[in-house]
């Protein structure tokens, strides 16, 4: 439970990182996101949650 706290807590970290160094980024990617279609968007979740698992293993081994 420790560990799952620990990651939840860095992804608030990174993702308050990115709305306080680049907020217009932020917002102009959101935008493109928001227009992208759904089968789009699925795949770059199944992509990034690709290279979390990836990354978890390599760090963890």
């Amino acid at each position: 439970m420790q560990d799952l706290l620990a990651a939840l807590s860095l992804v608030a970290v990174l993702e308050g990182l990115m709305l306080f160094a680049a907020p217009d980024a932020w917002r102009r990617t959101v935008i493109q996101l928001l227009a992208a279609p759904p089968v789009v968007l699925r795949r770059l979740g199944a992509l990034v949650m690709g290279a979390g698992l990836v990354a978890l293993w390599w760090v963890r081994h």
